[in-house]
C-alpha cells in the first residue's frame, strides 16, 4: 500500500501506482498526493470509497493467473521482467555444462573404457540423449498440468545430481569397470563390461536423462513465463531471451568441451563427472536466489485431457451428425481471429487474439460442440476446441524438425570417431576429439547476440513488422544450413578414408597424417543450423501454444531432438540390415571406423534432409500465426 497515492480535485479522484490511472467521479475537495489512509479523513467522508478504489488499484497490479515461489499473488511491480529470467540464464550456463561435459565425451568413455563397439557406444549415446530429451515432455507435462516450473526444476536438478554422482563414483572404482585394455590394435576385441557394471552405468545415464528432461522441460518457460505477452516490449524481450537462452547452452558447452574435456582426457572420467556433479549442484542455489522476483504460472490441469476429450467428442459426433439430436450448437464460423486494440498511456498496439467462433480451419473439430452430448465429460467450450486447433496445425511444423536433429545427432557420435582418427595436433597443442564443438559453440556465442542485436532491428524495420524474422523463416534457415551440413561431413570423409588408403593405416590405430579441423567445417554448419533452429522452434511453440499448454509446447523443441537422436539410431541400423543384404559387410559395422562407407551415410542423411525441407516449405506456407502483431 506505500506505493499508492490518492489524488482529489473538484470532480475527480485518482488512484495512482506508477503510471497507471484509476478514474472514479466524485466530488471531493482538491488534495495533492498524499497516502491514501492519511486522506482518508478529508475526502468528506467518503472512506469506503476511497478503500474500494484502492482495492481495485491493487488487483491492477497483480499478475493475473500467476504466483510467487510462496504460492502468493504476483505482483507486477516485485515480480517477473528480465532481472528474473537472467537467473534462468545463468542456471541454464550450470546445467548445460553438466549435461554436455559428459554427452560430448560420452562416445569414447563407452568404447574406451566400458569396451563397447564403435555403433553400439553411438547407439548408447543417441539412445541416452533422445530419452533425455523426449523426458522434456513428461516435465512440460507436470509443469503445466500439476506442478509449477519451480519446483519442478528443483526436483529435476536433484535427480540429476543423483544420477552424476552414481558415475562419479563408478569411474573412480576400477572394480566396477571392465579391465583396461591396452592394445593397440583395432582387431582384438576387449574385453566387455559385466551385466551389473553396465546395470550401475546405465541406472546413472538414465537417472541424469530423467533429470534433464524435468530440467529442459521447465526451465525454458519459466523463463520466458517472466515477461509481460500483451504488450509489445515484454514480446520483444521474450524473443531475446530464448536468443539469449541460446547463448546460455553455448557458454555452458563450451565450458564443458574444452576445461571438463581436458580433465576427463588428462586427469580421470572420475574428475570429469565430478565437475559435472559440482555444476548441477551449484545450480540450486543459483536457481534459488532468484526466488523473491519469479512469477511463476499457476498449473491449470492436464491439457492431455482436453486434447482427448475435443478428440473423442469430434469423433463421435461425426459419426452421428445425422442423428438430429446431436446436431451441433449455433455457432458461427470465422475464417481468422478478430482483433483487439488495447492502449496504455498513448502507446496502442494491435494484437490478435483467438475468436470466441469457431473458424474453418480442421472444420471437423467443430462438432464437438454440440447442444447433447452422449456425456457431460465430452461438454466442450468453442475455447477449447481452438486451442486443440492450434496444437494440431504446430504438430506438421515439429515434425519437420527432426531430420535436423537426426544431423545434430551425428555431432556427438560419428564426428567424434572421426576425429579420434585423425591429427588432433595444433601446434604443439593436443586438442580431445571431443573438444571438437567448441568451433560451433564459439561461433553460435558471437552470432546469437549479434542477431539479436543487429539482425532483427533491421529487419524489423525493413519489413515494419514487430517479428522482423518470422519463427518459420528462422527454422527454414536451419533446415537450408543442416543439408549443406551433411553435404560437407561426407566429402570430408571422403578425403580422410582417402588418406588412410594412401599412408596404408586403415587397420592402424594410429592417427592419420590429416588434421581434425576438417571435421569442423561440418561443426560450423549443423551448429549454426542448431542456433537458427532451437530458439525459433521454442519462441514459436511458446507464442503460438494456448496458455495452458505452453511448457508441454515448449518442450516439443526437446522432443524433437530426441526423436532426431532415436532416429538416428534407427536409420544406422536399417543402413545396415539393408546393406547387408548386397555386401558380406554393412556400411555401419565392426571396431574399425576406417572400414565403415560413412560417406554414403552422410550422402543419404543430405538427400533425406533435402526431402525433408522440401515437406517443410508445403507445411510452413500454409500456416497461420495464431497471434500476429504491428509494431507501435
Amino acid at each position: 500500500m506505500d506505493q499508492w497515492a490518492v489524488v482529489c480535485d473538484g470532480t475527480s479522484a485518482y488512484v495512482r501506482y506508477d503510471s497507471s490511472f484509476i478514474n472514479r467521479q466524485r466530488s471531493w475537495a482538491y488534495s495533492d498526493t498524499v497516502h491514501p489512509l492519511q486522506y482518508a479523513h478529508s475526502c468528506s467522508g467518503q472512506q469506503d470509497m476511497l478503500l474500494d478504489i484502492l482495492e481495485e488499484g491493487q488487483e491492477l497490479n497483480k499478475w493475473e493467473g500467476y504466483v510467487n515461489w510462496r504460492n502468493k499473488p504476483a505482483k507486477r511491480d516485485q515480480h517477473g521482467g528480465m532481472l528474473a529470467a537472467s537467473f534462468v540464464l545463468v542456471v541454464e550456463i550450470l546445467e548445460n555444462l553438466a549435461f554436455l561435459a559428459n554427452a560430448s565425451n560420452l562416445v569414447l568413455y563407452l568404447s574406451k573404457f566400458m569396451h563397447y563397439s564403435p555403433s553400439s557406444s553411438a547407439n548408447i549415446v543417441t539412445n541416452f540423449m533422445g530419452t533425455a530429451f523426449l523426458l522434456a515432455v513428461l516435465g512440460g507435462f507436470l509443469s503445466d498440468a500439476f506442478f509449477t516450473t519451480y519446483r519442478l526444476y528443483l526436483t529435476s536438478a536433484a535427480i540429476e545430481f543423483m544420477g552424476l554422482l552414481i558415475l562419479t563414483v563408478q569411474a573412480h572404482t576400477p572394480s566396477l569397470k571392465p579391465p583396461i585394455c591396452a592394445s593397440a590394435s583395432t582387431e582384438i576385441q576387449c574385453e566387455k563390461v559385466n551385466l551389473q557394471k553396465a546395470a550401475m552405468l546405465f541406472t546413472g545415464l538414465y537417472l541424469v536423462a530423467l533429470g534433464v528432461g524435468g530440467i529442459k522441460g521447465s526451465l525454458p518457460p519459466h523463463g520466458a513465463e517472466q515477461f509481460d505477452d500483451t504488450t509489445p516490449q515484454g514480446r520483444k524481450q521474450r524473443s531475446s531471451f530464448f536468443n539469449y537462452y541460446v547463448f546460455s547452452l553455448s557458454c555452458g558447452a563450451l565450458i564443458a568441451v574444452t576445461f571438463v574435456v581436458w580433465i576427463e582426457d588428462n586427469k580421470g572420467w572420475q574428475w570429469g563427472f565430478g565437475v559435472a556433479t559440482a555444476a548441477i549442484l551449484a545450480s540450486i542455489p543459483v536457481f534459488l536466489l532468484g526466488s523473491p522476483i519469479y512469477r511463476t504460472k499457476i498449473p491449470a490441469g492436464s491439457p492431455i485431457t482436453t486434447m482427448f476429450k475435443v478428440l473423442i467428442a469430434a469423433v463421435y459426433n461425426n459419426c452421428k451428425s445425422k442423428n438430429p439430436s446431436n446436431a451441433v450448437m449455433g455457432m458461427e464460423t470465422s475464417p481468422s481471429s478478430y482483433t483487439t486494440e488495447t492502449g496504455e498511456e498513448g502507446n496502442a498496439t494491435k494484437v490478435k487474439v483467438p475468436s470466441q467462433t469457431l473458424t474453418e480451419d480442421l472444420e471437423f473439430l467443430n462438432k464437438a460442440v454440440t447442444e447433447q452430448t452422449v456425456s457431460p465429460m465430452l461438454q466442450c467450450t468453442v475455447k477449447q476446441v481452438e486451442e486443440v486447433k492450434v496444437v494440431l496445425k504446430i504438430i506438421p511444423v515439429f515434425m519437420c524438425t527432426i531430420m535436423l536433429n537426426c544431423c545434430l545427432a551425428q555431432l556427438s557420435t560419428f564426428s567424434i570417431q572421426q576425429a579420434a582418427t585423425m591429427n588432433t595436433k595444433i601446434g604443439s597443442l593436443k586438442v580431445p576429439p571431443a573438444s571438437l564443438p567448441v568451433f560451433p559453440v564459439i561461433f553460435m556465442m558471437l552470432i546469437a547476440p549479434t542477431y539479436n542485436h543487429v539482425v532483427i532491428p533491421f529487419a524489423r524495420k525493413v519489413t515494419k513488422t514487430e517479428m522482423g524474422i518470422t519463427h518459420l523463416q528462422r527454422i527454414g534457415t536451419g533446415l537450408i544450413l543442416s543439408i549443406i551440413a551433411m553435404a560437407v561431413a561426407a566429402i570430408v570423409e571422403m578425403k580422410r578414408k582417402k588418406v588412410a588408403i594412401e599412408s596404408g593405416l586403415l587397420n592402424s590405430a594410429e592417427p592419420l597424417p590429416i588434421t581434425f579441423l576438417w571435421i569442423a567445417l561440418q561443426y560450423l554448419f549443423l551448429g549454426s543450423a542448431d542456433l537458427f533452429t532451437l530458439a525459433g522452434m521454442m519462441d514459436f511453440f511458446f507464442t503460438e501454444a494456448p496458455k495452458s499448454m505452453r511448457s508441454l509446447a515448449t518442450s516439443l523443441s526437446w522432443a524433437s531432438l530426441s526423436m532426431g537422436y532415436y532416429f538416428s539410431s534407427v536409420l544406422i541400423s536399417m543402413v545396415n540390415n539393408i546393406t547387408s543384404i548386397f555386401r558380406h559387410t554393412p556400411w555401419l559395422f565392426g571396431s574399425n571406423l576406417n572400414h565403415y562407407h560413412l560417406e554414403r551415410f552422410y550422402w543419404l542423411m543430405c538427400i533425406l534432409s533435402s526431402l525433408n525441407f522440401f515437406h517443410y516449405l508445403f507445411w510452413a506456407n500454409r500456416y497461420k500465426y495464431r497471434t500476429e502483431s504491428t509494431a507501435d
